[in-house]
């Protein structure tokens, strides 16, 4: 019995973790390429509060290293992508949100980055949010700041937050196994004692009318 408990409580323990897989985080982009590679630019915007129904575009504009002026690249909305610049014909592909019109996820790849593609980028989310009785027209935006190089560098900082994430994962799965013992412990205790009052009571119940027995027959007597 005390088993059955546990594997229903592992059951919901991973139905609870898939289910908010889906989480939305606000990620910064990465901002280093190398030329002749892809590269993704990260644009991630986060609805705050996610019941909500929402639909967005999005639009991504350049100013190259030196230029004072952005200029448009790139859009996505309802219809597909488009590539708007010649610079970028062919080089860049969607790599954010799939199969939703609510777009929270506007990152896209670009492909051959070559050393003309350094300077700003900038993405646009134009947002339209349903609520019941109206509609709220949002925009955001996001900056990054894109080098080229032609050769792969590692700072000390990348490092160490990839070693920091390895470590959370390992401490994240170790809380969670914690918890689930701590919690079939405590099923299991709450079971036993449970089951020793219940022992209790028949116990005292079949004293009791024994007794009651023992007491009519002195009577009958």
């Amino acid at each position: 019995m005390a088993l059955l408990r546990f594997l229903l409580f592992s059951f919901f323990c991973t139905l609870f973790v898939y289910q908010c897989h889906g989480a939305c985080a606000e990620v910064d982009s990465d901002t280093e390429a190398v030329a002749g590679k892809g590269f993704k630019l990260g644009c991630i915007s986060c609805k705050r509060r996610s019941e909500v129904r929402g639909e967005a575009s999005v639009e991504w504009y350049f100013r190259p290293k030196g230029e004072a002026d952005f200029f448009l690249m790139y859009t996505y909305n309802e219809d597909g992508p488009t590539i708007e610049s010649d610079q970028f014909l062919d080089r860049v592909d969607w790599n954010g949100s799939k199969r939703s019109r609510d777009i929270q996820d506007a990152s896209i790849y670009l492909l051959n980055v070559t050393f003309n593609d350094s300077g700003t980028y900038r993405c646009f989310f134009n947002r339209i949010l349903s609520y019941e009785n109206y509609e709220y027209n949002d925009v955001v935006s996001k900056v990054v700041h894109l080098s080229v190089v032609g050769k792969a560098t590692r700072g000390t900082a990348s490092i160490v937050s990839e070693v920091m994430m390895y470590v959370s994962i390992i401490g994240l799965q170790l809380w969670l196994l914690i918890e689930m013992i701590y919690c079939y412990r405590k099923i299991a205790a709450a079971g036993e004692e449970a089951l020793r009052e219940a022992a209790n009571a028949e116990y005292l119940a079949i004293a009791s009318e024994s007794k009651d027995n023992c007491a009519g027959v002195q009577v009958g007597e």
